[in-house]
């Protein structure tokens, strides 16, 4: 084999390897580098809350910008963090119907 060959095979691997990598939606690490400790909370229009998995260690909490969509990494150990998280979780339980007492007539 000459090594022009055995570069050609090696470079059709590495772009099957990426290739079914990038189909699979994969991410192969975390996505939070920096962490926003500041309050925002006013100026984010979406929360997402990725546990941690096999390839992060660490939850990690990414913001959507009302303003322009930007997506911001939260710390989650920030106190206005964690407020807001239990706050939305709040919102989105049912609501407990109460049964009314009716009164006799």
């Amino acid at each position: 084999m000459t090594a022009a060959t055995i570069l050609t095979l090696l470079l059709f691997l590495a772009i099957a390897e990426g290739i079914g990598l990038g189909d699979q939606g994969i991410n192969l690490r975390c996505k939070c580098i920096n962490k926003e400790k500041k309050p925002i909370g006013r100026h984010l229009k979406k929360v997402e809350v990725y546990p941690p998995n096999s390839h992060c260690k660490d939850t990690e909490i990414i913001g959507t910008l009302k303003k322009d969509g930007q997506r911001i990494c939260l710390d989650p150990s920030a106190p206005w963090v964690i407020k807001s998280l239990r706050r939305n979780q709040k919102r989105k339980q049912p609501k407990k119907q109460t049964k009314r007492k009716r009164g006799l007539q």
